[in-house]
């Protein structure tokens, strides 16, 4: 292996510190966005329900009432 390659992954005898701070920190990102993609796809869902719930009214609706004079 390459000397500067091991003394920057050695990162001056912090290497203990850093790599796991960097871990932690990639882990809250990708929470953060697998979180985030969940609601996204939820608020769609949710949408969806409602438009095709809204639309199914609707036309029950308009089946049960006379028309207008």
């Amino acid at each position: 292996m390459n000397v500067a390659l091991v003394k920057f992954l050695a990162m001056g005898g912090y290497a203990g510190y850093v790599w796991p701070a960097y871990g932690v920190f990639l882990l809250v990102l990708l929470i953060d966005w697998l979180s985030a993609s969940f609601h996204y796809r939820r608020l769609l869902l949710e949408e969806r329900h409602r438009l095709t719930w809204k639309k199914a009214h609707q036309s029950h609706v308009s089946r049960t009432l006379p028309p207008p004079p």
